[in-house]
């Protein structure tokens, strides 16, 4: 059975519509991109046992956004091993493997938050989820690029569109899933009319005649719940954040589409060519550093152009993916305080949701464009517009926190969904980069291993973010509660100063809080809790530049002659001729 899902069964006879192809890639990956919304479950995984808010045994975002990370990685890494086998069995063997590792990867994850177990998690979403991403981004790639040799800036486009496009299609559905499995926990009182004790830096009231840990929302914090609830205190473990039953469901609905996509796909006999289609002149080739010859996987890892790549590539998404993790977050602490009449917690899905729409739309823009002006010159625009914007981000959220006004917000708006545009346009131009570079034959597996650069970003993006965010809130804290009067502190939270680090441990004091005892006049500082982090982000973007304007065409000693490509001898111009020279 498995023999009969190989390439040699699936190839397509002549006549062949080769626009029945693109559908297939695209539904696959509308369905793995859904790892793009993963910010959307931040919040509930944050709270999983307080529900309303973080208790003491919660999860930390930090943790939470690990799982985003090692997803990503082990995309990476699958599509680097993967995309070799790729080139021996084909597209729809692949992508069923990727079927039964993301859809699995979800049921897992999902028994994870059921018993409060992360591990789990990280093993079913991280490393098993991650896996079916790796094999499903990379299966209709190399095949939409043999079906579109006219036009594989666009071919690889409308592939790679899907996977920016998932979040698009899955933030919608994430948040009504986890709105339709919500449950309210239990309702104790006002925080005035329940009688709390601190212990070990927790918040402890009386139910039933034991004591068990409780926690206290605000009408802010509620005001994000699906269901109406009163502002007071709340009995931790209680309620149910809807999470678990989200993820079985996603995980089931995601296998039956993936798996009706991937026996969609078919490939073109060798040596086939659109019809009235000719190969661009060698002299043409040349002036946009195309070739018409082929380097084999392994020799592609010895030239220098795989490496500039490797770095222009991982650089371009590590500058992205940290603010793709933390989306949602970042809006809601960043204007959430600033400006809580326009950004409430439906803005913020909603900005999750037009940064898939940005992100799709740039994957075909950008890609379309490079066949066009060229995949360097595109990525020059990349890293010097990007720059630009991200040094903007950090001058919005600033103003933003010292004159609290619309314009910085729709700055701030417009500058990210530019980013994202170039964000996804970085990863749909680069498979066409590389078949310029190294030709056709091998693109799908060398594309495969350049992916691991996706890897080190998933984990550089996150790692900075989150890193240089937890240290400017805890600088925040302190500067804070050094202004707050000892007294209210004491009343507000049932501990003296001594115990801050205690109380900042379990979640019991956060800025929000603190804010609301500090001396009036006082400035939230949450805003700029994401200035360092733009500005490195900034920074790696420059090393980009660098990397991208020092790729030049490969070396005549790493391309394959026509025995070892099966193809009739060529003679040796234009780009071939010219890069022994380089």
């Amino acid at each position: 059975m498995f023999d009969r899902l190989k390439k040699q069964h699936i190839v397509a006879e002549d006549g062949f519509n080769r626009w029945k192809v693109p559908p297939a890639s695209i539904a696959i990956h509308l369905c793995i991109g859904s790892v793009y919304a993963w910010s959307i479950f931040n919040p509930p995984l944050t709270k999983e046992m307080g529900v309303v808010a973080a208790s003491s045994s919660d999860w930390a975002l930090q943790s939470v956004v690990w799982i985003f990370s090692v997803a990503i990685v082990f995309l990476g890494l699958a599509a680097a091993f993967g995309g070799k086998w790729l080139e021996e069995v084909g597209p729809r063997m692949v992508g069923v493997t990727a079927a039964f590792l993301w859809g699995g990867g979800f049921l897992i994850g999902g028994l994870g938050i059921v018993t409060h177990q992360l591990w789990l998690l990280y093993f079913g979403y991280g490393v098993l989820g991650g896996c079916g991403l790796g094999l499903g981004y990379v299966s209709p790639v190399s095949t939409l690029i043999r079906w579109f040799p006219d036009r594989r800036g666009m071919a690889t486009g409308l592939a790679i569109m899907g996977f920016g496009g998932g979040a698009m299609v899955a933030t919608p559905i994430n948040e009504w899933l986890l709105g339709l499995y919500y449950h309210a926990p239990q309702y104790l009182g006002a925080e005035t009319a329940v009688k709390l004790v601190t212990e070990g830096g927790r918040r402890m009231a009386e139910v039933n005649g034991h004591m068990v840990e409780v926690v206290t929302a605000t009408a802010k914090q509620l005001a994000s719940a699906p269901v109406a609830m009163q502002p007071g205190v709340y009995v931790a473990g209680t309620g149910n954040t809807g999470a678990a039953m989200t993820f079985f469901t996603l995980g089931i609905a995601y296998f039956i589409v993936m798996m009706i996509a991937a026996f969609s796909y078919r490939v073109p006999r060798e040596g086939w060519k659109p019809a009235g289609w000719t190969p661009p002149t060698a002299d043409a080739a040349a002036k946009r550093m195309i070739t018409s010859r082929h380097v084999d996987i392994d020799q592609a890892l010895k030239t220098p152009q795989f490496y500039l790549l490797w770095i222009v590539l991982c650089f371009n998404v590590t500058a992205g993916i940290g603010v793709l993790s933390v989306a949602k977050t970042m809006m809601t602490e960043i204007f959430g305080t600033t400006l809580p009449l326009v950004v409430d917690s439906a803005f913020a899905a909603t900005y999750v949701f037009m940064i898939s729409v940005f992100n799709m739309v740039g994957r075909f823009f950008w890609a379309s464009i490079s066949d066009y002006i060229g995949r360097k010159n595109t990525y020059f625009v990349f890293f010097v517009l990007g720059i630009a914007l991200y040094l903007s981000v950090p001058y919005a959220a600033t103003q933003v926190g010292a004159h609290p006004a619309v314009m910085w917000l729709v700055l701030f708006y417009g500058a990210t969904m530019i980013i994202f545009t170039m964000y996804g346009g970085g990863f749909s131009t680069i498979p066409a980069y590389l078949a310029d570079i190294f030709g056709t034959k091998y693109v799908g597996g060398i594309h495969g291993r350049l992916l691991t650069a996706w890897s080190a970003a998933g984990v550089l993006g996150p790692l900075a973010i989150t890193q240089l965010r937890e240290s400017s809130i805890a600088g925040s804290i302190k500067a804070l509660a050094a202004k707050v009067d000892p007294v209210a502190f004491q009343q507000k939270f049932g501990a003296g100063m001594d115990q801050l680090n205690q109380l900042v441990a379990s979640k019991t004091v956060t800025i929000a809080r603190l804010m609301e005892i500090a001396p009036a006049g006082t400035t939230d500082p949450t805003p700029g809790v994401y200035n360092t982090t733009m500005y490195a982000m900034a920074g790696l973007l420059l090393v980009g530049l660098i990397a991208n304007a020092l790729v030049r065409p490969v070396s005549e000693k790493h391309y394959m002659d026509s025995s070892e490509t099966g193809e009739a001898a060529k003679p040796v111009r234009g780009v071939a001729g010219s890069a022994s020279k380089a």
